[in-house]
């Protein structure tokens, strides 16, 4: 099996990416964050770009997510936070879905088109939202919030796109 990649485009030339590659640019702290922004770019580039990759500094990016790992991954791939095309946006915010899944949604717009992706049910463990809102967590939460990060990270990994993310 091969690794999955992002493929975009520089000016017409390829470039492509690893959940891997994203992780050395973004450090260790938040793989889950990474693999969701991963998802959702496997899942909304093929839908707004469908002839093949997008130019990459021509994708914009709105997100009800706060996590800096998903800021990271989006920055690598697609420039969209240094060049003012990436913004967190709490009226995206879905409060009806519950505290779970209320901020996972992505808008991504590329040369017109706008995609908006939401993370289905069942991929984000109650205990992971509430150990990372915590204010003040133990060495022993500290550690276990590690562990469901990596392992949220790698259950999503796993998974076709678009078994993860929906259109909304």
């Amino acid at each position: 099996m091969t690794e999955a990649k992002i493929e975009v485009l520089e000016d017409g030339s390829p470039l492509s990416y690893s959940f891997a590659d994203i992780m050395h640019y973004h450090g260790y702290g938040f793989p889950g964050g990474v693999a969701h922004a991963f998802k959702v770019m496997q899942r909304a580039l093929p839908l707004l770009s469908p002839d093949g990759p997008p130019e990459r500094r021509e994708i914009s990016i709105r997100t009800a997510f706060r996590g800096p790992g998903a800021r990271d991954a989006f920055e690598m791939v697609t420039r969209s936070l240094t060049e003012g095309r990436y913004s967190v946006d709490a009226t995206l915010e879905k409060p009806e879905r519950g505290n779970i899944l209320e901020r996972y949604v992505f808008e991504l717009t590329y040369r017109g088109r706008t995609t908006t992706l939401q993370l289905r049910e069942g991929h984000v463990r109650e205990e992971f939202i509430e150990l990372s809102r915590k204010p003040g967590r133990t060495p022993a939460e500290e550690e276990r919030l590690v562990w469901l990060k990596k392992e949220m990270a790698d259950r999503l990994l796993a998974l076709p796109p678009s078994a993860v993310y929906e259109e909304a």
